[in-house]
């Protein structure tokens, strides 16, 4: 089975694809249309150069490998993806071989995360339009709801949250997928250094988070973009 799970930034993503890691029986994969984003749209994040050096810059590329043999034979495969990476011009034909799964965090928690190594983050940047964006493609091609999962609730009770998402996988639980070593990973993408110091000093996740942030005045229209999209998606929510 190959999983790509679908989320904006900030959201849990790089522990969840740890916790994958940490099965045993699951090859995973860091971002794998980042370089190749990075490249067709000019834009500027941090490592910039390094992330493209380090990806092939050809989406179809990307593709052919995301569908492919499981990497090392195992019998799972999950797949880190940025929604803001899969900008119109690149063929999604490749995302009906996948089993698509959705991560959702309250803008709040995203922007207020974000800002912290981005400044003045943009609508674009933090994911939102385009999660629903492909969530609505990927109903219409199956005729069915995709799976969605809310970070905080993860947060708040990880094992039965994730027993809950490998049921609707169709696949096992395990409790390795609860812990795993502190520090970096040979699997982390490349821009590791630059986003992922709390999740390198981690072992697990963390507690049940608390009350939203507060955001700025000045982010304030942000959060009123996202939020229609977070909430219509966080009604389907396992």
């Amino acid at each position: 089975m190959k999983i790509a799970m679908w989320s904006g930034p900030r959201n849990l993503s790089t522990a969840m694809m740890y916790a994958f890691a940490a099965r045993g029986d699951c090859a995973v994969i860091d971002e794998p249309f980042y370089g190749a984003y990075l490249s067709r749209t000019g834009i500027d994040h941090p490592m910039r150069q390094e992330v493209i050096a380090s990806q092939p810059a050809d989406p179809m590329d990307v593709a052919t490998h995301l569908t492919g043999p499981i990497p090392d034979g195992k019998p799972l495969y999950y797949q880190k993806h940025m929604t803001l990476h899969m900008i119109p011009e690149f063929d999604r034909g490749f995302m009906r071989h996948l089993t698509n799964v959705f991560l959702i965090r309250h803008p709040a928690r995203v922007i207020a995360s974000y800002a912290q190594k981005r400044e003045a983050p943009t609508f674009h940047d933090i994911g939102f339009a385009q999660q629903a964006e492909l969530f609505d493609q990927v109903a219409d091609w199956t005729g069915a709801t995709p799976i969605v999962i809310d970070s905080a609730d993860i947060r708040a009770n990880p094992r039965e949250t994730l027993k809950k998402l490998c049921s609707a996988l169709g696949i096992p639980f395990t409790e390795n997928m609860l812990h795993w070593p502190p520090g970096s990973k040979p699997y982390d993408g490349v821009w590791a250094p630059h986003w992922y110091n709390a999740v390198h000093a981690s072992t697990g996740f963390g507690d049940a988070e608390g009350a939203l942030p507060t955001l700025p005045a000045d982010y304030q229209p942000l959060l009123e973009q996202a939020a229609p999209h977070y909430q219509r998606l966080a009604a389907y929510k396992l």
